[in-house]
Order: structure tokens, then sequence, then C-alpha cells
């Protein structure tokens, strides 16, 4: 299947990142919400991005230029008809909320289009399923920041087909990503892999072993990562990766999942990292 056009539901800092790549990349993109202010903010974020490439060095002015010509804000699906062969959802993790947006999609959309979405760690088959179109729905995890993460997880759903599958495939090396195929369970390979070590990390300093600071260099000096897990839980943001871990936890049913206390506890707080100004360490701006 040929994909020309293509549109993003939510703009958030995903979404938004989300459209910015498609954009860049040579497609037209609708980038869709219903808060004016958070298409706006998005609006910006792409601006930014691509005023920061421009300044690099890594684009032209026209590039830029045609970048935005190529983004289009939509604010209400029914008002402008969807024409999208490709469409992308990226709100909220929760899965109720994933829930409605596909089946108002699977109603509005064109028979061809396909379906993705781009959720870190809920079931892609359980997503599918309130659809008419399993076949043509399929999950596409871009890594945060999207214009610089490499990595996108392409996740088979149950009833995924063959066909669907390869022209996510094509569209995640035209975005100049590369794909990694994974199959449909809690977490993926990502977060299956990133939260445990977040949550132990987190253990260690709940039981007293090290400090924070101290977590963090033993991983960054030790096993050469760019960010310490705590600092990276920051990044993320704990609420987030509570949710995830509860995920892993009620998935797979093994108490080595469950949350460590301590991150629960700074969640309750409103410590909630970077984004709250305040998580395993403080933020001034």
């Amino acid at each position: 299947m040929t994909v020309k056009e293509v549109m993003v539901i939510g703009a958030g800092q995903m979404g938004a990142g989300i459209a910015l790549v498609f954009a860049r990349s040579g497609y037209q993109v609708k980038l869709y919400d219903t808060d004016i202010e958070a298409l706006k903010r998005g609006r910006q974020y792409v601006e930014q991005i691509l005023e920061k490439d421009m300044a690099k060095g890594k684009i032209e002015a026209d590039t830029k230029s045609e970048a935005l010509d190529r983004l289009q804000p939509v604010v209400d699906l029914e008002a402008d008809p969807i024409t999208a062969d490709f469409i992308i959802e990226a709100v909220v993790e929760k899965m109720d909320v994933k829930k409605e947006v596909f089946r108002k999609l699977d109603e509005l959309a064109p028979a061809h289009s396909l379906f993705a979405t781009n959720t870190s760690s809920l079931a892609i088959t359980e997503m599918a399923a309130v659809t008419n179109r399993a076949e043509q729905f399929i999950g596409m995890h871009f890594m945060n920041p999207v214009p610089v993460m490499k990595l996108v997880e392409i996740i088979r759903g149950l009833e995924t087909s063959e066909d669907t599958c390869q022209t996510v495939k094509e569209l995640t090396e035209a975005l100049g990503k590369q794909g990694v195929e994974v199959k449909d369970f809690p977490g993926f390979v990502s977060n299956r892999l990133l939260m445990p070590m977040i949550n132990e990390a987190v253990y260690t300093v709940f039981e007293g072993i090290s400090s924070i600071e101290d977590v963090d260099q033993v991983m960054k000096l030790g096993m050469n990562h760019r960010m310490g897990p705590l600092e990276l839980a920051d990044f993320i943001g704990l609420d987030t990766c509570v949710s995830i871990m509860e995920i892993l936890h009620e998935g797979f049913g093994d108490s080595k999942y469950s949350p460590c206390p301590l991150l629960r506890q700074y969640v309750q707080a409103g410590r909630l990292g970077k984004k709250a100004g305040r998580g395993f360490y403080t933020y001034n701006d």
C-alpha cells in the first residue's frame, strides 16, 4: 500500500514529534486534537525543532517551510472528513481512552486506512478488537524525543496482516528510523527490559543500599548509559513508570513487576519527575 497522507491523533509532545518526522519526510500530515491550545503548542514544538535543525545546518530554510506547509491542524473530525491513508494515535496511555478513539476513527475513516497506536505497553490486539479492521491495525511505538531517537517498535496484533506490517516497516525506513518487530505482549521489548531496571534502581535506594546519585553513576560510568535509571525515570515521568509496571504486573502475574513502594510514594506526593519540577531530582526549569 502507498501512503501519501497521514493523520496523527493527539498533539502532545509525542504526537507533535510524530507529525514532525512525517512532514519532514515528505508526507501530507493532519494533526488532530480537540484542544486548540494543544494544537498551537504542537505547531510551536514542530517549528522549534525545525529551527534548531536549520541552525545546525541539517536542513535549508525551504525544507523547513515545506515541512510546515505539509502540516495541517484539525479540531473536528466530523467537519473535516478523514482522507488519510495512515492514522496513528498518540493520546493518553489509558486503554479505555484509546479504545474510544479507535471506535470513532473506525466509523469515520476510509475503509483502506491503516490504524496504528503509539502505545508504549498496552495490548495491540485488545485495541484492534474494537474496530472492524483488526488486520489493518498495528503498534508503532516511537521513542521520546521522537525527532532524535532512531528506534521504532513495530508490534503485530493477533490479526495484523503481513501487508500492514510491511507497509509500516517501509514507513519507518522512510522516516529514517530503525524498526524492530516485536510480538504483542505487555511492555513489548523496550519497557519489559527498561521498567524493571528502573524499578530495581528505586528498590536499591529504598533499601538504603546506595544514594540516588550513586545508583545513577554506577549505570552511567560502569554500564556506559547516557542517563542513569533514576534520572531517566524522572524524564519519562514517575506516574508513567508506575502505570507501565502495573501493566506488566497484571499481564504476567509475576510479583517481580510490582512497583517499588517508594516509587508509588513519590507519585502520591506529586513528585512525578521533570514535568512536575521534582522527582528523584529537583528541576528549576
